[in-house]
């Protein structure tokens, strides 16, 4: 065996033992790590901690610029933000999280699946109901994420021996996530401009450790979209005018959760029975066709996060509508917003 051979046999065997140290509940100090191989071992070691807590993917990625952060300015000048004017501050640290976190050397960044094969209510449209999109059903996604970004925190920090710099960020922070998610390999920004995984799809929620540790980064995954365009397609509002590009202002997740004002008639009445967000893009990419579901207990839904009644959403008054948003991400939408939602879905409903 060469000698290089011989020294890569050690090294995978450094970080199996340091690996079964930390399923022991073993503190793994700094000089415990070693020199040469401390930035790999520390990576295998974060991404074994996040897999035992549940989360499906974690990859790693420098804190340096995005690679596509032309494509941002370019999508903020084109005005397809739409309203959404806060995209338009901050866009430093969206580029680059180093501007806003001048200590920050490496971001871990994990992907929870959120995906549920319930057909009750169906994920076609019914009478007198609406739909939501999935991401929304059952507990805010905010929490149950950040809890257990919390969680991984915590047995970083006990595992390497001492507290470092961090900064947990759940789709709240000045930063592109599915940049940062393509980066560190969770997988790679779809024709829809979701990311995407073969084994995953893309129902999957992404959170952010950003660090001062030096860890060892992934590499990207590759685009495995290739000439299928039925995302494009299914569209119904065409809100893609090309292949990885959305015009947000056109998007039916846009328009019902984001926008606050009226909403164009020609818009409207291509928002079929959407009160909340939209799922089509997702629905018919292949990726999505066969995969597991989510265990994730407090993203388990009930009849009124998947299908709510139109009826009962006109009827809301302040009261019932803060009953109906506690501690779910559907709080995103105002009263005002669920109401002109709700008209709209029932009058595309009752359209022959």
């Amino acid at each position: 065996m060469s000698k290089r051979k011989m020294a890569s046999t050690r090294n995978l065997g450094r970080v199996a033992t340091l690996v079964k140290r930390l399923r022991a509940g073993t503190r793994i100090t700094k000089q415990g790590l070693g020199v040469s191989m401390r930035s790999q071992e520390r990576s295998a070691l974060v991404k074994e901690t996040a897999s035992e807590l549940g989360f499906e993917r974690c990859g790693i990625t420098a804190a340096r610029p995005i690679q596509r952060a032309s494509f941002l300015t370019d999508w903020l000048e084109r005005g397809y933000a739409g309203t959404m004017g806060y995209l338009h501050r901050h866009t430093e640290s969206r580029v680059d999280v180093a501007a806003w976190l001048p200590w920050a050397k490496s971001i871990v960044v994990v992907a929870l699946n959120y995906h549920q094969n319930r057909r009750d209510p169906p994920l076609e449209p019914i009478a007198g109901h609406g739909r939501i999109a999935m991401y929304a059903w059952g507990e805010d996604y905010h929490v149950v994420l950040r809890e257990k970004l919390e969680l991984l925190l915590k047995r970083i920090e006990e595992h390497f021996g001492g507290p470092f710099k961090s900064k947990i960020c759940v789709d709240t922070s000045a930063i592109v996530e599915r940049e940062l998610a393509a980066s560190a390999g969770i997988g790679w920004i779809g024709k829809n401009t979701m990311v995407l995984h073969q084994n995953l799809g893309s129902y999957f929620f992404l959170g952010e450790i950003i660090t001062d540790l030096d860890l060892a980064p992934d590499m990207p995954e590759p685009d495995h979209c290739g000439t299928c365009t039925r995302c494009l397609d299914a569209c119904p509002t065409d809100a893609f005018p090309e292949p990885y590009v959305m015009d947000a202002s056109r998007c039916i997740s846009y328009l019902t959760i984001e926008h606050r004002g009226e909403i164009e008639p020609n818009l409207a009445e291509k928002m079929e029975d959407w009160v909340f967000g939209c799922d089509v893009c997702q629905m018919v990419c292949p990726y999505n066709q066969d995969i597991v579901e989510t265990n994730e207990p407090g993203f388990q839904a009930d009849n009124h996060d998947a299908g709510p009644s139109l009826d009962d959403i006109l009827a809301w008054d302040q009261s019932a509508y803060l009953r109906a948003v506690k501690g779910k991400a559907t709080s995103r939408a105002k009263l005002h917003m669920w109401h002109r939602n709700a008209e709209i879905a029932k009058r595309n409903l009752e359209q022959p």
